[in-house]
């Protein structure tokens, strides 16, 4: 792969939604030669990363990056965000330069309209309510509609798998405390978010602009991850609860995490999706390149 210093433009490098979703990272260093961007692991390996294919990078504990190798990564449009071991915790992510800030705005012009508002949430609802009447709804209402859904997905998914059930539980900073299933779920959620987040920087919105959650660091990442936590993640979490027999495997689950996003071709959807549910009428001028 080319050194990236040279002058790139948008239509020369892939859409999100053909880009490889992510790699997680762990214990070594991110940085640059003269040919490419290279990850050394903590054996002193060396792997050529193909940062322009990539959507995002996620960095676990022990990596360290240099102010060259984040250069590259942003001049190919490829998102770094920061992420905890085991649970990937999403902590942090870096922002993607974009080519303008058309979608940006109408974000905010969606958002900063209450009728438009509500819109935009009954459009997130419908799709999981493909057969309710909303447009009478409450924004209070459909939060509520939505939060039984999941509870009986729960107990549905724990009755199909044959997995004990007692509840969501988490505790900050003490994930090993957490059940098998809710430690899959925490996971999974986290990586979840950090993808949404680099596909949202990568296309020139905001995770910071949310129409359904408020109050939060990402409401618009966590407006987006519900329209697809039930097959990526809480399904997941219950067949790998079963399969695992009580002992978590970090290496099981974001290998089988990370299968369920190629196969659903999340990225895609997000490329389709946030558009089709702000209301935006051509599709295409949304897309980043």
């Amino acid at each position: 792969m080319a050194r990236l210093f040279v002058k790139i433009t948008r239509e020369s490098l892939p859409q999100v939604k053909d880009k490889y979703p992510y790699i997680y990272l762990e214990r070594g260093r991110l940085e640059i030669d003269d040919s490419s961007i290279k990850w050394i692991d903590a054996e002193r390996n060396v792997v050529p990363l193909p940062v322009a294919t990539l959507n995002a990078l996620l960095l676990g504990p022990g990596t360290t990056v240099t102010h060259e190798a984040v250069k590259v990564c942003a001049a190919a449009n490829c998102s770094v965000c920061w992420v905890g071991e085991d649970s990937l915790l999403f902590y942090a992510a870096g922002f993607v330069p974009t080519a303008d800030t058309r979608n940006l705005k109408h974000q905010v012009t969606q958002s900063a309209n209450p009728d438009k508002a509500l819109a935009v949430a009954r459009r997130m609802f419908a799709r999981r309510f493909p057969d309710a009447e909303l447009t009478t709804k409450t924004l209070k209402e459909m939060m509520g509609m939505e939060g039984h859904r999941v509870r009986e997905m729960y107990q549905q998914k724990a009755q199909e798998y044959g997995v004990g059930w007692k509840g969501r539980q988490f505790t900050p900073g003490k994930f090993a405390l957490s059940d098998i299933t809710n430690q899959v779920l925490t996971s999974t959620n986290a990586a979840l978010y950090g993808i949404i987040c680099a596909a949202v920087h990568a296309m020139g919105y905001s995770p910071h602009i949310g129409f359904i959650h408020s109050g939060s660091p990402l409401p618009f990442v966590y407006d987006l991850a519900d329209l697809y936590k039930e097959h990526l993640c809480i399904d997941l979490a219950f067949r790998l609860t079963k399969e695992m027999a009580g002992q978590y495997n970090k290496h099981k689950v974001s290998s089988a995490f990370r299968q369920r996003v190629i196969d659903m071709d999340l990225l895609k959807k997000l490329g389709e999706d946030i558009p089709a549910m702000l209301g935006e009428k051509n599709r295409a001028r949304s897309r980043r390149k």
